[in-house]
């Protein structure tokens, strides 16, 4: 696996838990970044060729 793909996933793990306690402690704005964050990333692995587990 190489570093980029390592990278995506690392960010990716990082923003679904911070989305979890985001949401958890009723913060929507956060939540709503975070999903934002979410989804560029995903797109950004989608472009790049990288296949996601999560």
């Amino acid at each position: 696996m190489g570093e980029f793909t390592t990278t995506i996933e690392h960010r990716l793990d990082q923003a679904y838990q911070s989305l979890r306690e985001a949401r958890s402690t009723g913060d929507d704005y956060l939540a709503d970044t975070l999903t934002a964050e979410i989804e560029d990333l995903r797109r950004l692995a989608d472009d790049h060729g990288v296949p996601l587990t999560c």
